[in-house]
């Protein structure tokens, strides 16, 4: 016969009846993996800033320019503290719909094969500006852009496209001001044979990151930088970020466009430009 519990057993009959094995999982916030987005990824020590997302994948860059893909979800510390990096949401369509340069977007069905006519910039950097803001105005009336790396060869680059009316080049130049190098070489293209067909404008701008307005990047004013330092450099040392290597201003580069969202954060004397070009190489015959 079995014996009656012990009234005074303060441990009852199953010592192990309320024991858990495994702690409650704690659920981790979810952090969308936006564009420059900075988290650390925890396994590897890796820190760096968000550059893509691809599927399931999220691709990271540190401040040397060295990037590594990693699986998206938990395992990432944002500001030290442990999130789950999800797959940034896609804008729900809503009315018509404006491109970043504030034109109304076009339909799908709209965009074309390229034209023969083209818009020349000086570097990588004016093209990825350009890109975000007016890429999807340039793609629907297709219109391909080009980067120069520096307008020294304009002249030569002009000959050899022989540009005619319905052929036409269109050049947008940092630093366009009197008495400057820029200024010449775009005088002596407008001099040259195909003079009537090419439009050179510019902005008086030292380079095209002053094209984004200070109020984007929550400061008062570009800062001055000395004669003495090669400009982009000095831009960096104001502000506290690294310069010592070109992957450095890459970055820097990739932190104040990601600044821009459309053509409310660029200079009104840029977007005129622009526009400029755009209606240049776009004329009908």
């Amino acid at each position: 016969m079995p014996l009656d519990p012990d009234p005074f057993d303060r441990y009852g009959s199953d010592v192990l009846a309320d024991y858990k094995r495994r702690a409650a999982p704690v659920a981790l916030p979810t952090v969308e993996a936006v564009f420059d987005l900075v988290v650390e990824e925890v396994a590897s020590d890796f820190c760096g800033s968000v550059v893509s997302v691809e599927g399931r994948m999220v691709e990271l860059e540190d401040r040397h320019g060295k990037r590594r893909v990693f699986p998206l979800g938990g395992g990432f510390l944002l500001e030290g503290r442990p999130v789950q990096l999800v797959h940034p949401k896609a804008a729900a369509p809503a009315g018509r719909q404006r491109t970043a340069s504030g034109s109304f977007a076009a339909p799908l069905e709209r965009a074309r094969v390229a034209r023969p006519s083209r818009i020349y910039v000086e570097g990588r950097h004016d093209a990825e500006l350009v890109e975000k803001v007016w890429g999807d105005d340039l793609r629907g009336e297709g219109v391909v852009v080009e980067y120069l790396e520096g307008v020294d060869d304009l002249d030569a680059i002009v000959r050899d496209f022989a540009p005619t009316r319905a052929r036409r080049v269109g050049v947008l130049v940092d630093h366009l001001v009197a008495g400057s190098k820029e200024s010449r070489i775009a005088e002596a293209v407008a001099r040259g044979p195909f003079g009537a067909h090419v439009l050179v404008v510019g902005h008086p701008f030292v380079d095209i990151w002053q094209g984004v307005t200070p109020k984007a990047l929550g400061i008062r004013a570009w800062p001055t930088v000395p004669r003495t330092l090669e400009w982009k450099h000095g831009i960096c040392e104001a502000f506290g970020w690294p310069h010592a290597s070109q992957a450095d201003i890459a970055h820097a580069w990739k932190r104040i466009l990601s600044r821009v969202n459309s053509y409310t954060d660029l200079e009104p004397v840029l977007l005129g430009r622009v526009e400029q070009l755009i209606d240049f190489v776009t004329e009908p015959e």
